[in-house]
C-alpha cells in the first residue's frame, strides 16, 4: 500500500518537514493541530478554551481533506501542558465528538510548539471507494 500526503489550504500549514496527515488505504494519520490560526503563524488566543476550540476546526478542516470528518475518527491523543486544563478541554472535546466518540488517551507534556497549551492528532477510517 503506498501512502498520500494530505494538505488543507484551510488549515495552517506544517511549521516542520512533515505532512498535515497521510492517508494509507482507508486510514488517515493526521499529525498534531495546535491552536493555530489557518493564515497566520499566531495562536488564536492564550486561553486553552479557545486553543482547542481552534485546534477542532484545524482537525476538521485536515479531515475534509481526505473526505473525511470528524465523525470518522476512531482514536486521539491530547497533548496538554497542563492537566489542570482537563476539564475544559474535555467539554469542548465532548461537543466535536457527539454519538460514539473515539478511543482516546490524554497526557501532560513539558511543553508545546509555539507555546501552546493543546494539541490533538487523530486516526480516522473512511470508506475505501
Amino acid at each position: 500500500m503506498s501512502k498520500v500526503a494530505i494538505a488543507s489550504e484551510s488549515a495552517p500549514a506544517a511549521i516542520g518537514p512533515y505532512s498535515q496527515a497521510i492517508r494509507v488505504g482507508n486510514l488517515i494519520y493526521t499529525s498534531g493541530q495546535i491552536g493555530l490560526l489557518p493564515t497566520e503563524k499566531r495562536l488564536v488566543s492564550e486561553e486553552v478554551a479557545a486553543q482547542t476550540e481552534q485546534v477542532l476546526q484545524n482537525l476538521s478542516h485536515v479531515l475534509a481533506a481526505a473526505n473525511a470528518q470528524l465523525s470518522d475518527v476512531v482514536k486521539t491523543t491530547i497533548f496538554l501542558t497542563d492537566l489542570a486544563d482537563f476539564a475544559v478541554v474535555n467539554r469542548i472535546y465532548a461537543d466535536a465528538f457527539q454519538g460514539v466518540p473515539p478511543a482516546r488517551s490524554t497526557v501532560q507534556v513539558a511543553a508545546l510548539p509555539m507555546a501552546a497549551k493543546v494539541e490533538i492528532e487523530a486516526i480516522a477510517i473512511i470508506d475505501p471507494s
